[in-house]
């Protein structure tokens, strides 16, 4: 019976891992508009520490319109994960986990290719809905020069690609921000925002969960609660809550 012992010791190991560590999965990291991939390294750690591989991908945001940018910054990183695997099939999944812009980016891309090993995707303040705030502000001088084409995307009319790329049909979770530190965004804003987007319009249809918390715009992605709650939804499917799921928006046992 002896060698029994180690046997159970190593099965009782594997079954405490977190599923995504035993997996190899990869998180690939998307930053937001007139932003680096300096902007996600502190979430980059933290999955890392996680378990994750992760490929954090820094793009030309206001370079190009985003129709242009999803491919080239997305495709690359999707070989990065096979490499990073060490599986040539992919068979392990591929996560996203996306500030602002960078979530119309997967929405762009996964409209056009289908990943086969596609896990779960976190978006942080995405604009889904476009912000009232390019609204106004998109025809003022020197908008287009700070923010390129792809900022002139993102509001709510004619010209919002968000408001053109369907539902979502991959497994999705959503975090809104109710603070701002810029009241003056804040007032072409018509309801409930982080200082750039409204909560209403982070939201999209085939969304699995959805959740609202006390954080900015511009700092969401840095804040411990919030990349805990990435974590939680990357590895359950579902986001945390504490007290009540009144604030979700979602009845929690419609989830699955």
């Amino acid at each position: 019976m002896k060698p029994l012992l180690p046997a159970l010791s190593i099965v009782t190991l594997i079954l405490l891992l977190p599923s995504s560590a035993l997996a190899g999965d990869c998180v690939i990291l998307l930053h937001g508009l007139a932003k680096s991939d300096h902007s996600m390294q502190k979430l980059d750690s933290s999955l890392a520490d996680a378990g994750f591989t992760t490929v954090n991908v820094d793009y030309p945001s206001t370079d190009h319109p985003i129709e242009k940018l999803a491919g080239p910054a997305i495709a690359p990183a999707l070989d990065r994960c096979a490499e990073l695997s060490g599986n040539e099939h992919n068979q392990s999944k591929v996560h996203f986990v996306t500030h602002s812009m960078g979530g119309i980016l997967v929405r762009q891309y996964l409209g056009n290719v289908k990943v086969e090993n596609l896990g779960r995707v976190v978006m942080l303040g995405p604009p889904n809905g476009g912000s009232e705030v390019v609204d106004n502000l998109g025809s003022f001088p020197g908008f287009q020069f700070m923010f390129g084409e792809a900022g002139l995307q993102l509001g709510t009319g004619k010209m919002s690609v968000p408001n053109k790329l369907g539902a979502a049909n991959f497994e999705l979770g959503i975090i809104a921000g109710t603070r701002s530190i810029n009241p003056i965004l804040s007032t072409m804003l018509p309801e409930k925002d982080d200082g750039k987007v409204t909560v209403a319009r982070t939201r999209l249809e085939g969304m699995k969960d959805h959740i609202e918390m006390p954080v900015t715009h511009v700092f969401m992605m840095k804040n411990r609660k919030v990349i805990e709650q990435v974590i939680h939804f990357l590895k359950r499917g579902t986001f945390m809550r504490e007290v009540s799921s009144l604030q979700s928006g979602i009845n929690p046992k419609s989830r699955d």
